[in-house]
């Protein structure tokens, strides 16, 4: 059974994103920062469907805590062939009201998180000769947000990481792509009020907002046998809102 490495999966779409691969017949390695509680939760649902997986409590923004969480998971699992970067944070502020500390952070967790748990999670798959690598940005980074500039900025890097790394892992047998999800109902975008919601509805042409399902089918795609001559490519799950 292969192992398939999902960031942030306690909640929203990393929680839709690991019980889809557990689905699909991959071992769930659950990454968490810090709700032990609802790690659990997705590790129960995964497991009432039949599935399996394993809790890694670990902060992505700090290297020694993920080069531990991956030498645990290949020791007990052999090592991830799938690893989907789903695990970020967002803000709404003015420009000028971004602090240094606001931007660093920011990066730290969207992008420095990715470049961290992929290169350690590489050596594994290079010695496979296999291997999917997902990272999850955002409809921002493709456009940019208003009041979100570091956010869209992080994201956008995502995008960067992703096409350049497509091309240096490609000869190795490892894939690399990114999905750019819209509004998506989930926790993160509960500040959103009734009023918006309805606008950003009706910016859509599907005149739906999106569901975390909608973003972990696309995720499944990617990490699929399917999606082999798949690469360096961002796709859109926005319900065509950036069109």
């Amino acid at each position: 059974m292969k192992t398939a490495l999902v960031t942030g999966a306690s909640r929203g779409i990393g929680r839709a994103i690991a019980v889809k691969l557990a689905q699909d017949g991959y071992f769930i390695a659950v990454n968490y920062k810090e709700n032990t509680a609802a790690a659990e939760e997705t590790l129960s649902i995964i497991r009432a469907q039949g599935g399996n997986g394993a809790l890694y409590r670990a902060d992505i923004s700090d290297g020694k805590a993920v080069s531990e969480m991956l030498e645990k998971i290949t020791a007990e699992t052999g090592g991830a062939e799938i690893v989907v970067n789903n695990a970020g944070i967002a803000e709404q502020i003015m420009f000028c009201d971004i602090t240094e500390e606001k931007w660093d952070r920011m990066f730290n967790v969207d992008v420095k998180g990715a470049y961290l748990v992929t290169q350690a999670a590489l050596p594994f798959m290079i010695h496979q000769k296999y291997g999917r690598v997902i990272n999850i940005s955002s409809m921002w980074g493709v456009s940019g947000g208003s009041c979100e500039v570091h956010y869209s900025a992080a994201k956008a890097a995502l995008i960067g990481m992703t096409k350049a790394l497509a091309k240096e892992l490609g000869p190795s047998g490892i894939t690399v792509n990114c999905i750019a999800p819209g509004v998506i109902t989930t926790e993160m975008n509960s500040h959103l009020d009734g009023e918006t919601l309805d606008l950003l509805r009706d910016e859509a042409p599907v005149m739906r907002l999106g569901i975390p399902e909608d973003v972990a089918e696309a995720v499944s795609y990617f990490a699929s046998q399917k999606a082999g001559f798949v690469t360096g490519q961002v796709l859109s799950v926005d319900g065509g809102i950036t069109l």
